[in-house]
């Protein structure tokens, strides 16, 4: 699935214009990617939670000369299936992917 998937089906379900569609899931990836960059982590029940795992330098080898090669820190993000959506590819369960992680308030 890609980005164009989401905003076709968000059209679609919802009777959105394309534009409209394009702008909010614009905005529900802006939203994450400034989150991250922050090193906030994202999390959505049912689904899963993203993170920014940070490494740290190390020295590595150049597979195709294999001389030595120091490779840098960096921050790379992270994401971590939740039970719910394990559950539901592994077909272990008959939770209503529309329900997952909703509303609890009673």
């Amino acid at each position: 699935m890609k980005k164009s998937d989401i905003i076709a089906a968000l059209s679609e379900k919802e009777n959105l214009p394309g534009k409209e569609a394009f702008a909010i899931v614009n905005l529900v990836f802006d939203g994450f990617t400034r989150a991250l960059r922050k090193g906030e982590r994202i999390e959505i029940r049912g689904f899963g939670s993203f993170s920014i795992r940070n490494y740290a330098p190390y020295r590595g080898k150049n597979p195709k000369t294999g001389q030595r090669v120091e490779v840098g820190s960096k921050r790379l993000p992270h994401f971590k299936v939740g039970k719910e959506l394990r559950e539901m590819v592994n077909g272990s369960t008959g939770v209503n992917i529309r329900h997952a992680g909703g509303d609890r308030r009673g």
